[in-house]
């Protein structure tokens, strides 16, 4: 029972933010929020990432 109620929820939030998107929407986005913590790595995807300076 519990796991068909967390199903539903999860299952109208997905259909929720679908519906969204495809009301022409701007899509989902992530943050680079996380990579941002780490040291010495870079995130290729993200457009607001800084570069790193590699040595050669």
């Amino acid at each position: 029972m519990i796991f068909l109620f967390t199903f539903s929820i999860f299952a109208l939030a997905i259909g929720g933010l679908a519906i969204g998107v495809m009301a022409g929407r701007k899509p989902i986005e992530g943050s680079c929020g996380g990579v941002a913590c780490l040291k010495d790595i870079e995130c290729a995807t993200c457009p607001n990432r800084k570069m790193v300076e590699h040595e050669p």
